[in-house]
């Protein structure tokens, strides 16, 4: 797995985030069963920053905690079956699956964990479990999706015993 990270604000967080996200990307690719070495891009921003791109690709001029932006059309959730038939899926010098771009507000993972009572630790792994599921083709547009979706993203941090406090 490649993790193309990048800050364009210091974190600050009481925990190496880095490191924190490539465990919760690889154990959401365990989890998954995803047949293919990916690329995946995380960038840490700001509320302004992630407000611009909310702005520019969804038209939603309001900051939000994450955006996910996945590479990948699939048949259906999860479903890997048809992805070697799609070559431009996949970097032509690595080989590896361009899964696609994760977004995380800074400002917001603090906020959260304040308000939802748990560590920021906890609030940055679930934003990256979320988004990984959204890379993967779920969504949470339903009640039936979202209770799947959320029960998937749950489980990734069980594994990693990174549960609220």
């Amino acid at each position: 797995m490649t993790l193309l990270f990048e800050q364009e604000v210091e974190p600050d967080f009481d925990f190496p985030c880095q490191e924190v996200a490539r465990e919760v990307i690889q154990a959401a690719l365990d989890y998954e069963e995803f047949p293919f070495e990916p690329e995946i891009s995380l960038t840490l921003t700001d509320n302004q920053g992630i407000q611009e791109i909310n702005r520019e690709f969804r038209n939603i001029d309001a900051p939000t905690d994450v955006l996910s932006f996945p590479m990948v059309d699939y048949p259906a959730p999860g479903d890997y079956s048809t992805l070697e038939e799609m070559p431009d899926i996949f970097h032509p010098q690595t080989g590896e699956l361009l899964l696609g771009d994760i977004v995380i507000s800074v400002p917001r993972v603090k906020e959260q964990a304040v308000s939802y009572g748990h560590s920021e630790k906890r609030e940055f792994a679930f934003l990256i479990a979320h988004s990984m599921m959204h890379l993967f083709g779920y969504d949470h547009m339903t009640e039936i999706e979202a209770e799947d979706m959320f029960s998937r993203q749950e489980e990734v941090l069980k594994r990693l015993n990174i549960t609220r406090d």
